[in-house]
């Protein structure tokens, strides 16, 4: 939702709720842990008055756990936190879980499974980066795809059951490796594959569903 014009903001929600997508991402962001403002909790408001569909949240900001309430309150379903952000990641991702919302972590291009396998059996979701976080539309960075597969790899190793998910980059060729090669299931779509493509939602997002 990062890529969209505010001013028109109710009237893409409306427009994007009327397709086959599954979640509304929110990138929230303070201008400390990444160097860039990002949504609000207004907008937040705005998304879940016109869709009843999930939110997730991706938290851009340190520590995190000061404004895990806050964002669960305004209709929030996933609220991703990067582990680096906190001294202690596992008691905010427990404290997601207490009110009734799903946790899930980033894995920044600079982290590796090594660094956040031990939080893998309490999280739902794992949000893989395939940009340095902090501003949209940049390219992705092929060098992370053999650690998307080794954390897809761990995941059945283990019976873990954390679905995974790749932000940043996600046009058509970097859709289709992940999908088939790294066992990536959901992306978030940007510049690449959803907004101003010159055709309807409905179109792209049919078009997505088939790579």
């Amino acid at each position: 939702m990062l890529n969209l014009p505010i001013e028109n903001l109710k009237e893409e929600v409306v427009a994007l709720d009327a397709c086959d997508i599954d979640i509304f991402h929110v990138d929230l962001m303070d201008g400390l842990f990444v160097p860039n403002f990002g949504m609000s909790i207004r907008e937040i408001d705005l998304i879940r008055t016109y869709t009843k569909k999930l939110i997730d949240c991706h938290m851009m900001v340190e520590e995190p756990r000061r404004y895990i309430k806050l964002v669960a309150d305004h209709g929030c379903d996933i609220i991703y936190i990067h582990p680096e952000s906190e001294r202690i990641p596992t008691e905010t991702l427990d404290q997601i879980r207490a009110l009734g919302k799903a946790p899930g972590i980033i894995v920044n291009p600079r982290l590796s499974l090594e660094m956040v396998k031990e939080m893998l059996p309490i999280v739902d979701y794992v949000m893989l980066m395939g940009v340095n976080p902090g501003f949209a539309g940049r390219d992705f960075m092929d060098y992370i795809i053999p650690k998307c597969k080794d954390i897809t790899r761990y995941r059945e190793e283990k019976g873990l059951k954390y679905a995974v998910l790749l932000d940043g980059g996600a046009d058509e060729k970097v859709i289709r490796t992940m999908y088939h090669d790294c066992g990536v299931e959901g992306f978030v779509l940007g510049k690449q594959t959803l907004f101003f493509q010159n055709k309807p939602y409905k179109d792209c997002i049919e078009f997505v569903r088939k790579i």
